[in-house]
């Protein structure tokens, strides 16, 4: 995954699936399921940056629990998730 401030009210995603992962169906329904993950989790990110998920050869077989629990691994590392300590303190 990669990120980068856009200095925008709102988030900007791509996502990319190389033909290395399969056919166009395959690589179809691992852009489905990473486009929904980010739209249930939405209110989960800081806003303001474009995102390009990078989908690997583990996405093809992962479970959707095992994808959410990556890819929100993955917002966190980047420091892109809302933190609700921060939240309880205003």
């Amino acid at each position: 995954m990669y990120c980068i401030k856009n200095y925008s009210t709102v988030n900007k995603l791509g996502i990319t699936v190389s033909t290395k992962l399969g056919g166009a169906v395959q690589r179809n329904r691992i852009r489905r399921r990473l486009k929904e993950f980010y739209r249930l989790n939405e209110h989960k990110f800081r806003k303001g940056f474009s995102i390009v998920i990078v989908a690997r050869q583990g996405c093809k077989t992962a479970k959707w629990d095992e994808l959410s629990r990556s890819v929100l691994h993955l917002f966190d590392k980047l420091n892109l998730t809302v933190r609700d300590d921060l939240k309880k303190e205003t």
